[in-house]
């Protein structure tokens, strides 16, 4: 495998690994997380592609307006659905752990709720898609095997996600969620290899958090 390939792993695991010591172990608040996220997913990814010319990352923001409408359009029937989900089946699951986990774990409260699923939903989106599919998908699908790539950024996806939300659910719903958050990757990835940006997979990402901050407003019972 080549060094910068190599290289990206490195940064994936370790990346990941910090992440979940800061959100599992550290807890130290969502704004200072937030800060070492930046850190973590976006300067850390910047630095290494500036040592590394065959490292690119300008080119994940190239701007396709055609495939920004039909990821909009894929966005908003996600938000459908995932809001269809929780109040069709939703009652089946138990969510009383959430709101706890959220308030204790990162300071996530009723008063401060809707900044964060503001940051959440266009902030937060933006950053992962960078990350798991800018800088590590479209560059190992690049210099490495394209079906490599597919299997190691949507597998970091959901495991990264399934890593903070431990806790929160029952056993069948965090194993429902780890396989929905593969699932997510996956076509994450399918859509950025076709318009090789990130712009596609972010919009639908950013859909799919307007849902989860949805149901997250109804379960702090902020309407």
């Amino acid at each position: 495998m080549r060094r910068e390939c190599r290289g990206i792993l490195l940064i994936l695991v370790t990346g990941c690994l910090l992440m979940a010591i800061i959100d599992g172990i550290w807890q130290p608040g969502y704004a200072v997380k937030s800060v070492w996220k930046i850190v973590i997913f976006l300067g850390v990814p910047v630095l290494y592609s500036l040592k590394n010319k065959d490292i690119r990352l300008i080119e994940v923001f190239s701007v396709k307006r055609k495939g920004i409408v039909t990821s909009i359009l894929i966005g908003i029937g996600v938000y459908a659905f995932i809001l269809a989900c929780y109040f069709t089946i939703g009652s089946y699951f138990d969510f009383s752990k959430v709101t706890d986990a959220l308030s204790e774990g990162v300071g996530v409260t009723k008063d401060n709720f809707i900044f964060v699923a503001i940051y959440i939903s266009f902030i937060n989106s933006l950053l992962e898609e960078f990350f798991f599919r800018g800088f590590v998908f479209l560059n190992l699908s690049r210099l490495a095997d394209r079906k490599f790539a597919y299997i190691v950024s949507s597998f970091a996806f959901s495991v990264y996600h399934a890593a903070i939300m431990t806790g929160w659910f029952s056993v069948w719903l965090f194993a429902l969620l780890l396989f929905s958050l593969m699932a997510a990757g996956i076509i994450f990835n399918r859509l950025n290899e076709k318009q090789g940006n990130i712009y596609t997979s972010w919009f639908v990402h950013m859909f799919a958090n307007f849902a989860i901050n949805t149901v997250g407003v109804i379960l702090f019972k902020i309407i």
